[in-house]
């Protein structure tokens, strides 16, 4: 049975207020920001849409298998523990790579219902997973 793809637009649309913790998140670089968002707009909106449909699907998939499978039951403690889990993340994006190698350089057709832009989607979220890892944050 064919895997039906579910595809969600969100409609990103920020409205600006009052900070509400202790801790606000702003740009390092606001000028540029706003500079690129100026000549940009159709792009720079889409990237911020895209950035909160992939927040939505980590949480999702959190959700579904909590933070185990990242670092493999250990705390992330050592440096060796944070290397088993940066090499599990590998693995998988290593699967996605092969996965865009057989669709996009290769051309061959998709059996099982991933497209390329939940293989993109995917590896994105394990990139930011990784930085999580590094930086000791994950599972936090």
């Amino acid at each position: 049975m064919p895997l039906k793809k579910v595809s969600k637009k969100h409609k990103f649309t920020p409205i600006k207020v009052e900070p509400e913790y202790d801790e606000v998140l702003q740009y390092d670089n606001p000028k540029v920001v706003e500079e690129m968002e100026k000549q940009w707009p159709e792009m720079t909106t889409e990237f911020k849409r895209i950035m909160f449909t992939q927040y939505e699907l980590f949480c999702l998939k959190q959700s579904n298998y909590g933070p185990d499978n990242i670092s493999v039951g250990s705390n992330l403690e050592t440096e060796q523990e944070k290397k088993v889990a940066l090499t599990g993340l590998w693995f998988r994006m290593n699967d996605k790579i092969q996965r865009l190698k057989q669709l996009v350089v290769l051309g061959k057709q998709d059996n099982i219902g991933e497209s390329c832009e939940d293989t993109f989607q995917d590896l994105s979220v394990y990139g930011i997973i990784a930085q999580l890892v590094s930086s000791g944050k994950w599972a936090k």
